[in-house]
């Protein structure tokens, strides 16, 4: 991988579509084998999601919603895109509270990751927070509706493809392989 990035040159770039949620360029890129081509780029605000889990890290805070672009239904975790100047780890509890109402007391950074590494840059931070305190009522109400669901049925739900969103998988998939990997588990 070093060598592919000392030997890359972008020769140019430039910027076809730009507004606060999108940035579409297209870049001149010279391969280390010398190939040269035009490569699209798509820039994406960083976004930050968490996995609220319950006192006992039985259940999992997430939300039956409707996504429009690819018009699907499935079960996702709060999230949302990082503010200007904002660290992920405030983003991710601050949208927790915001949709869910409750506010996590431990947060752990479980991976900063690239969706579409080869086409899209934009960064998702995952984190799990636990020792929830239920706070107010939320504050956000397009998010759907949040509900505590076991985590024993998440496999389920990901094997009928009822999570689809890569963040919450990623999220979901670390805490069940931490609860079989313990000696309780």
């Amino acid at each position: 991988m070093l060598g592919w990035m000392s030997n890359r040159s972008r020769s140019s770039g430039r910027t076809i579509y730009e507004n606060r949620w999108v940035c579409l360029g297209k870049a001149d890129i010279t391969t280390p084998s010398g190939s040269r081509f035009e490569h699209h780029t798509v820039t994406l605000p960083s976004a930050a999601m968490i996995a609220v889990l319950d006192h006992g890290d039985e259940n999992v805070l997430m939300s039956y919603r409707h996504r429009f672009v690819p018009d699907v239904w499935g079960w996702e975790l709060p999230g949302g895109l990082l503010e200007t100047g904002e660290a992920p780890e405030d983003t991710a509890v601050r949208e927790a509270e915001e949709e869910t109402g409750y506010r996590v007391g431990s947060v752990e950074h479980v991976v900063t990751f690239e969706p579409m590494i080869g086409t899209v840059r934009s960064p998702h931070h995952v984190f799990v927070g636990r020792t929830p305190e239920r706070v107010g009522d939320p504050s956000e109400f397009d998010e759907g509706r949040f509900e505590w669901v076991p985590m024993a049925k998440v496999p389920e739900l990901i094997a009928v493809g009822q999570i689809q969103s890569s963040g919450t998988l990623i999220a979901l998939l670390h805490v069940l392989t931490n609860r079989s990997s313990s000696p309780a588990g």
